[in-house]
This record gives C-alpha cells, sequence and structure tokens, in this order.
C-alpha cells in the first residue's frame, strides 16, 4: 500500500508542472504577442519572433496548443484530486513535507489554469471583442 500512495503523489507532482508548462505555452502563443501590440511594441514583438521562431509555430495551431494545454489540465486535475484523499505519512516531519507539497501542489494547479484561462481569452475572446 505504501508504494500506491508514492505512486499517486508523483503522478499527481509530475502532472501539475507538466499542466504548468503547457498553460505556459498558451500564454506565450497569444497572450504575449497580443499585449505587445495592445502596448504598441510590434517591434518588440518581431524582435522576439526573430529570436524565438518557434512561437509562430504555437501561434498557428493555437487550437492543438489549447487543445492539449487543456488536456493536461484536466488529467491533472485527476491526478491531484485523486492523491488528496491519499494518507500523508505518520511522521511528523513527512506529514508536514506531505501538506506542505499539497499546498504548493494546488497552488501550482490554480496558477496553471489561471495562465490558461489568460491565454484563451487572448487567442478566442479579445480576438473577436477587439479587432
Amino acid at each position: 500500500m505504501p508504494h500506491e500512495i508514492d505512486k499517486g503523489f508523483k503522478q499527481s507532482k509530475y502532472m501539475t508542472a507538466l499542466s504548468l508548462f503547457t498553460s505556459t505555452g498558451t500564454l506565450l502563443c497569444c497572450a504575449l504577442p497580443a499585449l505587445l501590440v495592445t502596448l504598441g511594441a510590434g517591434a518588440a514583438l518581431a524582435g522576439l519572433v526573430s529570436t524565438v521562431p518557434w512561437l509562430v509555430a504555437l501561434s498557428k495551431y493555437k487550437a492543438w496548443t489549447f487543445g492539449v494545454a487543456g488536456f493536461m489540465l484536466l488529467v491533472a486535475g485527476y491526478f491531484k484530486h485523486k492523491a488528496k484523499y491519499l494518507p500523508c505519512p505518520a511522521d511528523k516531519h513527512q506529514a508536514d513535507a506531505c501538506n506542505r507539497m499539497r499546498k504548493i501542489s494546488s497552488v501550482i494547479y490554480v496558477l496553471s489554469v489561471l495562465i490558461y484561462l489568460t491565454g484563451f481569452f487572448f487567442a478566442f475572446i479579445a480576438v473577436h471583442i477587439f479587432y
């Protein structure tokens, strides 16, 4: 049983971190260029795109980018929910570490969702409102 608990915590930790990276990709693909153009920094955006050309591919395939990121957020949420009900160790130091990691995981997950929603707004909603 302890092996299953460790496996559940590891899955939750890895999926939460992976969801942060995928949701950050949505922010880079759509929110950052929209912000730069809104602020009148089109030249800075052109310099950024010439330095980091893969941003164009993320923007070109934004539906796939958001689909994968959304799927990863759902999977991370599932594993995080599943790990919430796993018991922490009886040792006080390990239990404190376990509870601290749960809080950190929750903060990272909420941050990932907020980043995803910000990117989604700029990619799909703001485009139709402001342009």
